[in-house]
């Protein structure tokens, strides 16, 4: 890292990058190899690409993990939250005020009919972004495909996501990549898992705050291999668990953030003020990136010197395929409610295509959809 650049310059780049960062995660991080690692040289590739392994390794969402790396870089734990904080707010305060009118209009026509064409629209992007990763991660590896598979039909077929799947598939992988030598007690390649921790949820009649912290922080923690991989996890808790949204309510929060630029899974602002105002939309954001945070200020350095050890490898592997087959159910379970006639199975398959042959236009996608929504309405 160059010394001699004020941490002011790093905070105005990431306010300006998650102003107009649109794209998605991989098109995210580009901007940033482009910007300051190629162009301004603020960055020494070795060290960013350190942070792109972390976040392939860490559970999270892979541009906000970049994000904080740099920061973290830079000053520390307290440089990690300052580089945070300007490429999270502006998607937020974005998503808040879209949530605000979504609220008050919820029942009008003309809502009604943007979310019309916004929703099946949003079934085309999950689907491939589940395509996408399951080929990255599983290769030829039959293994993983098998996890992939199962835990497809797991979700499709129960309609909920599971998340201990992840930690069963990542300790599977782990083993069997890795299994442990009891005789070699004394090596220091013995290595733990990376950071999870397991589930338990109060059931609670009645929303609280708190309720909606836990929550919004186990699913921060369980975010493997895309930021789409937390829209099972986020489904089954706030649509079938809690009954805080209903299916179409759900599917509206997601288009809202794959709309946005930055982090995908700024969509739990938007959960957030839907269950409980302003007061849960600060609370599910922050929630949700707290684990993420936690990840990359204390043991990012162990896990980028760790990165190729065979365990770590495994139980990534492994989480991060169990991810993939959850989001293709995911896929099937809330393409249910989507797409409900012949025009919403048209736009579904528009939107399929136009994802395969453009690439990092989900923005525009959003508004092509909305605009087909509004002209079916139109003419039905």
């Amino acid at each position: 890292m160059r010394s001699d650049v004020r941490f002011s310059h790093y905070v105005r780049y990431f306010l300006w990058l998650g102003t107009f960062g649109f794209g998605g995660a991989i098109a995210t991080v580009g901007y940033m190899q482009r910007d300051l690692v190629e162009r301004r040289e603020w960055v020494e590739r070795r060290e960013f690409l350190n942070g792109v392994a972390l976040g392939q390794t860490m559970p999270g969402p892979l541009a906000a993990q970049v994000v904080m790396w740099v920061g973290y870089l830079q000053r520390g734990a307290s440089g990690a939250l300052g580089t945070a904080l300007p490429f999270i707010i502006p998607s937020y305060a974005l998503v808040l005020t879209v949530a605000f009118f979504y609220v008050r209009y919820e029942g009008l026509e003309f809502v009604q009919s943007l979310f019309y064409g916004i929703a099946p629209a949003v079934m085309a992007i999950i689907a491939t972004a589940a395509v996408k990763l399951a080929r990255l991660t599983n290769g030829s590896d039959v293994r993983l495909w098998v996890i992939s598979g199962l835990t497809l039909a797991v979700t499709a077929v129960t309609g909920t996501e599971i998340a201990l799947l992840f930690v069963a598939a990542g300790l599977v992988m782990m083993l069997w990549e890795a299994p442990p030598r009891l005789l070699h007690r004394g090596s220091s390649a013995v290595l733990g898992l990376p950071f999870v921790h397991s589930v338990t949820e109060a059931s609670a009649s009645l929303f609280t705050l708190p309720t909606l912290a836990w929550f919004f922080f186990k699913a921060g923690a369980f975010i493997f291999g895309s930021g789409l991989a937390i829209v099972p996890f986020l489904r089954e808790g706030v649509v079938a668990e809690h009954h805080w949204l209903t299916d179409r309510q759900f599917l509206d929060a997601v288009a809202m953030g794959l709309i946005t630029p930055g982090p995908v899974v700024i969509t739990a602002a938007f959960i957030g003020y839907l269950v409980g105002g302003f007061a849960g939309a600060a609370v599910a954001t922050v929630a949700i990136f707290l684990p993420i945070y936690l990840g990359v200020v204390i043991p990012g350095r162990w896990f980028v010197s760790h990165r190729d050890h065979p365990r770590v490898v495994g139980f990534v592997n492994g989480a991060t395929a169990a991810a993939a087959g959850a989001i293709g159910g995911a896929t099937i379970v809330l393409a249910r409610g989507a797409v409900v006639d012949w025009p919403t199975a048209v736009i579904a398959v528009l939107a399929l295509a136009f994802v395969l042959v453009f690439k990092n236009k989900e923005p525009l996608l959003m508004l092509l959809a909305a605009g087909a929504g509004l002209l079916f309405h139109a003419i039905q």
